[in-house]
């Protein structure tokens, strides 16, 4: 009997063990789940307040911001559901959620007028902002964040404003070029501008205008190119003549 109940005491500790191993093994599972999850939502986090803070260099309709105010709000409100005790993030997501109100109610309308920053890695930066810009107003209208209206228009606007960057840009280096007498680079630079406004879907008064005035500029870049190797070949028959007049010049005698 009492062989029977050892027995019994120790298989009933095995399955407690088996059970409580079990039950900590699906707490760890969770936990590391959470923090998945948890990083992965501070990712999203970082790169949507980047682009906030970015949206200076970039203009932004209120459309867009209230977008991204949003994706922050709603980002900051799960993270609080898996790290309720976080205060700070609580914080944050009040403040984004007084912003998001105060943004509600501005209907300013904005210009896509844009300034070119001299600097190169400016430049790459803002381009490569617009193209992550046009990635989450996709990913938001998937998630149903985001009317299909207000993406086919946003999208359309921040495409053409890619399209306006990557001209200026081109024809800004290309009058460079020119002005320091490197008629082939400057050359290849509104080559490159041409090619960006003749792919375009959007041939609005803008794409009109400056592809007229990049042929126009070509042109005359082929004109300087003709007339200077007009004046190298010149340059190269009178040294030759000059030589030649040399050679057979009558010898002198001392």
């Amino acid at each position: 009997m009492l062989l029977t109940l050892i027995i019994t005491l120790v298989i009933a500790l095995v399955v407690i063990a088996v059970i409580v191993n079990a039950i900590q093994q699906h707490k760890e599972r969770l936990a590391t789940l959470r923090r998945a999850e948890f990083s992965k939502l501070r990712t999203i986090l970082e790169d949507t307040e980047e682009l906030l803070v970015n949206s200076p260099n970039v203009p932004m309709s209120p459309g867009m911001s209230q977008m991204l105010l949003r994706r922050t709000a709603l980002t900051l409100k799960a993270m609080v559901e898996l790290e309720s005790s976080a205060r700070d993030i609580k914080q944050r997501l009040e403040e984004t959620e007084k912003r998001l109100a105060d943004t509600n109610s501005d209907t300013n309308s904005m210009s896509d007028a844009v300034a070119l920053p001299d600097n190169d890695q400016q430049l790459i930066g803002m381009i490569k902002g617009i193209k992550k810009l046009r990635t989450v107003l996709r990913a938001e209208h998937a998630r149903g964040n985001v009317d299909t209206q207000m993406v086919i228009q946003e999208d359309k606007r921040l495409e053409i404003l890619q399209l306006k960057i990557n001209v200026e840009s081109q024809i800004k280096r290309g009058s460079q070029a020119r002005t320091n007498n490197m008629l082939g680079s400057a050359r290849q630079y509104y080559e490159k501008a041409l090619t960006a406004l003749s792919n375009t879907p959007h041939q609005d008064d803008y794409s009109t205008t400056r592809k007229s005035e990049v042929i126009q500029t070509l042109q005359d870049i082929a004109s300087e190119l003709k007339e200077g190797n007009m004046r190298d070949r010149e340059k190269k028959e009178e040294k030759e003549n000059k030589d030649l007049d040399e050679l057979f010049a009558p010898k002198r005698k001392w």
